[in-house]
């Protein structure tokens, strides 16, 4: 009998959140097939199983938060020895009904390591339904019509057991993912189904009738609420400047029509973000951190460059590696990558850690500008605005004129004990520079 401890999937983690169990007990499972979904304070993972048998035993039920090495799953080696547990599991064991775990590709076990995340699509995996409407149809479709006259068989907390000891909540996956969507606790739900399960109709209408709605701080939402909470300890300042990025989104047309970027979607984001590297080598001081252990400032030698994404679950930053010794072909390719993974909560943990600096684009909800909170660790986080048509002054002399341009606004905000106004001003003057004409980046 082997017993699955929750693993940390190489975040340095203490807990995680269970999501969705994708094997029941009973089912044979091979090595690196997928056991179950978590999300941790950085994204979505899932574990796959570094034993080959017989699934005897889940040990934790989905929505509940356990520590890093907590057992939460026994596997047998053979089906009789997976039936002996089974037999004895007590009344207030977690029912997990699931459908059977699907068989991972030989290519794709091979390459992977036990006891960490599989990669997007590497292992094949149960379809995730996309809205709580889907859940429900699904949940109407699976249910059986009971005879007439049958009464209702449990009471709100899921039916009791002997002693009055109270069961955990019997639903489904989907159902339970309702559930996580809606807010809504299932131990305060009314069970209206077969054996005293709660269907997503029972979920809706709990959501309904509720007043106020309270949502449980978990995984990415929770370290997000802890990191800005700790970033307000550092004394930040904000500067602006407008740019005009006429040429930029010029260059952008033309590099659409290139061979080599075909296929890949490129975006002032890219141009700006290559700029920002530039102009850290420039102000070093941008991409600096503090060590206070040692009371020292830390000049970091490479740009890793977080992209802010904002998901379901809460705001996600994750990094591009040394994305100063990338080339814009290279990043463009890199960024179309890494944001998808972010929106879908699949960031692959090395990616979440280690960042030097952000950018946050709030340009795409029309925004204009912002002040962003820093990245907790970070020295700075640029911001970028939406980009307008705006009249613009150009030429000097008797030859100014007013022109249409396309217009940006940048802010910066930065830690004011590591780097001070006239760096900050200095840095977004590069990247204006550089923005107004990517010809003079060939100076940088």
């Amino acid at each position: 009998m082997h017993e699955f401890k929750l693993p940390d999937p190489g975040e340095g983690l203490l807990e995680a959140d269970i999501v969705s169990w994708k094997v029941a007990v009973g089912d044979t499972v091979a090595v690196n097939d997928i056991l179950l979904e978590i999300e941790t304070a950085k994204s979505l993972v899932e574990l796959p199983s570094p034993y080959a048998g017989v699934v005897a035993e889940i040990l934790v039920g989905e929505g509940q938060t356990v520590d890093v090495g907590t057992p939460i799953i026994r596997i047998a080696d053979t089906q009789g020895e997976a039936a002996a547990p089974a037999a004895d599991a007590p009344r207030d064991a977690p029912n997990v009904p699931h459908e059977p775990a699907q068989a991972a590709p030989k290519e794709a076990t091979e390459a992977l390591l036990v006891g960490y995340g599989a990669k997007a699509g590497a292992v094949a995996r149960r379809a995730r339904r996309g809205a709580h409407e889907a859940a429900v149809l699904a949940d109407r479709a699976d249910r059986p019509v009971e005879p007439a006259g049958t009464p209702a068989s449990t009471s709100a907390t899921g039916g009791g057991s002997a002693g009055g000891t109270a069961e955990p909540p019997r639903a489904k996956p989907p159902v339970r993912r309702v559930a996580r969507d809606l807010g809504v606790d299932l131990s305060t739900v009314a069970p209206t189904g077969p054996g005293g399960t709660i269907t997503a109709d029972d979920v809706v209408a709990a959501a309904n009738n509720t007043g106020d709605k309270r949502i449980p701080l978990r995984g990415v939402r929770r370290e997000m609420f802890r990191t800005m909470t700790a970033s307000l300890a550092v004394p930040q300042a904000t500067a602006f400047v407008e740019v005009d990025v006429t040429a930029t989104v010029e260059l952008i047309e033309t590099l659409k029509r290139r061979r080599d970027f075909t296929g890949l979607r490129i975006s002032p984001l890219v141009v700006f973000a290559k700029a920002a590297c530039l102009a850290i080598e420039r102000i070093p001081e941008i991409n600096s951190s503090y060590d206070a252990e040692r009371d020292e400032i830390v000049l970091h030698n490479d740009v890793n460059l977080g992209i802010a994404a904002a998901t379901p679950r809460g705001l996600l930053v994750p990094n591009i590696k040394a994305a100063n010794r990338l080339n814009l072909l290279d990043l463009t390719r890199a960024i179309n990558e890494l944001v998808p993974l972010a929106r879908e909560g699949k960031v692959p943990p090395d990616a979440m850690a280690n960042g030097t600096f952000s950018i946050t684009n709030v340009g795409v909800f029309g925004v204009d500008g912002g002040t962003p909170i820093m990245n907790y660790g970070e020295a700075a986080i640029m911001c970028l605005g939406t980009i307008l048509r705006k009249p613009w002054v150009v030429g000097t002399g008797e030859n100014e004129r007013i022109v249409p341009r396309s217009v940006c606004t940048v802010s910066l905000t930065f830690d004011h004990r590591l780097v001070d106004g006239e760096m900050g001003s200095k840095f977004l003057a590069d990247v204006s520079t550089i923005m107004s004409d990517p010809a003079l980046a060939l100076l940088f």
